[in-house]
């Protein structure tokens, strides 16, 4: 069966699993819209968290980031996975004990203030909002290639999906269709790496393959393709930090606070029955997570030996234009992956000289959906891993999308402007700003911004220098007080959003990508999308600042702090 075929089967069928799901679990409570009525067990929330996390960006960016950075891509790997250590142990389990619907609202009970809870709001949406272009790009680049249709097309099909199993649904249809979704995607992930790791090492576990000799050799894949690339002009693969040292670490903890502080994720352990469920879910998540997360570098790797392979079969001899294989072809026509003769000679020459390097574009994006094609693996295959990459950014689109639309519904209208309404109207309205946010997510997936190309990182970046700092002061501090929260999440966002802007918006609004040399105006040589643990940084200092010079949290909210840390009958907090 010829591939376009193949993969509407395939993803078709995805498809009206997601949609049958949504219909069967559809929300008949505010409780079941928003937090899928509390019962969720914590393995099926675990895999439904993990699917709510790894977004388009860790289907099909992460390991085409690693293949293009080598070691400088472990930031990806260690920052994401790390943060859900801090999330399971210092968060999950305490805001699950508080019990309230949403993160805006904990931080405006906590700091006991209206406004706080506003501000919370509008970090939320602003968090939200940026990583959701990504996903809009994971569906628009899927679509594009497999399906053969145009990128606007994919788009709206892909909104289409979601509308129907996030607003009939809700929380409770988005629960278990991501856990359909992870199904989908981890098999589409693992499946075409086991296939590349057996051709190219003999190995079965790309994991394992990913240390071993390449099949017929003495001769390490990983020793294979530093010499292949350092020959072409590039670093060494396996050495080369991404800009310095302290870069790295910086990117590394803003991907780490930054996961603790998303939205979409907090959400979802307000899902389980019991304290003790948030912090289970959390740790089961963290295992399906690492199926995915310890394939990545293998692919990463062997996608990068094989693209080089192909337009370089030997040392210096070139793949002549004019015989370059059909994914090539495919992906040409999709505009991410471009070729320009500058010399004339007809052959496709790659190296890191940009006055003569003729592979004049490959997008990060195409490596995961171009590698099975590019080891001619059969097409079953190659349709199962775009319904995984579609899996993938609809799962994350349709969590962002609930924290956006619950901000608006439940702490927005219901918290703060029309509290008088009753629960049939408040769902009415959840399902109302669904459908807003989804209209408002597919503008931005038809328009992206001139700096769409960071905004994964930058989210990141946003959600560490606001929420987490909130909501770690809320926990575990009982002397920061409503003005220092709010000062502290104004200052936090605004300092990261001032510097990411002024150092990122103009390169990336003239069209250039953001992946060159450090700017000599950097702070201290960190990038914009690290800077996110500076802005968290900024967020402590200046709230415990401002509450040291304003009134006193009172007594009751200081209770509250008691009651959220510690068990009832096990003795009072330690203040902090």
């Amino acid at each position: 069966m010829e591939l376009q075929t193949l993969t509407y089967i395939v993803v078709g069928f995805t498809f009206a699993l997601y949609i049958g799901i949504a219909i069967w679990a559809r929300a008949g409570s505010t409780k079941e819209f928003y937090v899928a009525g509390g019962g969720i067990n914590p393995v099926a929330n675990g895999m439904a968290t993990a699917a709510d996390w790894m977004s388009a960006a860790s289907f099909i960016s992460m390991a085409g980031m690693i293949a293009f950075m080598g070691y400088g891509g472990s930031v990806f790997l260690m920052g994401w996975t790390g943060g859900f250590v801090i999330l399971a142990m210092l968060l999950a389990p305490y805001l699950r004990k508080y019990g309230k619907f949403t993160v805006p609202e904990f931080i405006g009970d906590r700091f006991y203030s209206r406004a706080a809870r506003a501000v919370a709001v509008v970090c939320l949406i602003i968090c939200s909002v940026t990583y959701v272009i990504g996903q809009m790009k994971g569906i628009g680049v899927a679509f594009s290639r497999f399906l053969e249709v145009s990128y606007e097309t994919g788009l709206l099909v892909g909104m289409v999906i979601v509308f129907f199993y996030a607003v009939l649904g809700g929380m409770k249809g988005i629960t278990y269709t991501q856990i359909a979704q992870y199904c989908v995607l981890i098999l589409a992930y693992t499946i075409p790496a086991i296939f590349i790791s057996l051709q190219l090492t003999g190995n079965p576990f790309p994991q394992l393959g990913l240390g071993s000799t390449l099949s017929g050799t003495d001769t390490f894949l990983l020793d294979r393709l530093d010499q292949t690339v350092t020959e072409l002009g590039f670093k060494e693969y396996t050495t080369d930090v991404r800009i310095s040292t302290l870069n790295m670490f910086a990117y590394t903890l803003s991907l780490m606070v930054g996961t603790a502080g998303l939205p979409h994720v907090i959400i979802r352990f307000f899902t389980v029955p019991k304290v003790r469920d948030a912090r289970s879910s959390a740790g089961w998540a963290l295992v399906f997570i690492a199926v995915l997360y310890t394939t990545a570098p293998a692919v990463g790797a062997m996608a990068r030996y094989n693209i080089m392979n192909t337009v370089e079969p030997e040392p210096g001899q070139y793949l002549a234009y004019e015989e370059r294989p059909q994914w090539f072809k495919n992906w040409e026509k999709t505009g991410l992956l471009g070729y320009t003769d500058k010399n004339g000679d007809g052959l496709i020459q790659y190296s890191a000289d940009k006055a003569t390097n003729e592979l004049t574009k490959v997008d990060n994006d195409i490596l995961v959906l171009a590698n099975p094609e590019i080891a001619k693996l059969p097409n079953w295959v190659i349709a199962l891993v775009a319904a995984g990459g579609l899996a993938a950014a609809l799962s994350t689109a349709a969590g962002l999308l609930l924290a956006i639309s619950s901000a608006i519904s439940h702490d927005l209208l219901k918290g703060m402007l029309t509290p008088d309404i009753d629960e049939k109207q408040e769902l009415m309205a959840s399902r109302v700003a669904m459908a807003a946010a989804i209209a408002g997510a597919g503008y931005l997936g038809f328009n992206p911004p001139g700096f769409a190309a960071g905004t994964v990182a930058l989210a990141f970046g946003l959600a560490a220098s606001s929420i987490f700092p909130a909501l770690m002061m809320g926990i575990f501090s009982k002397r920061v007080n409503k003005e220092g929260a709010i000062a502290g999440m104004v200052a936090g966002i605004g300092v990261t959003l001032l510097y990411v802007f002024q150092h990122k918006g103009i390169m990336f609004i003239q069209g250039t990508e953001f992946l060159g040399s450090m700017s000599p105006n950097w702070f201290m040589g960190i990038e914009p999308n690290a800077f996110g643990c500076v802005g968290a940084i900024v967020n402590f200092v200046v709230a415990f600042a401002v509450s040291s010079v304003t009134k006193e949290v009172p007594d009751d909210v200081q209770e509250l702090v008691e009651n959220i840390r510690v068990p009832a009958g096990a003795g009072l907090a330690q203040d902090h």
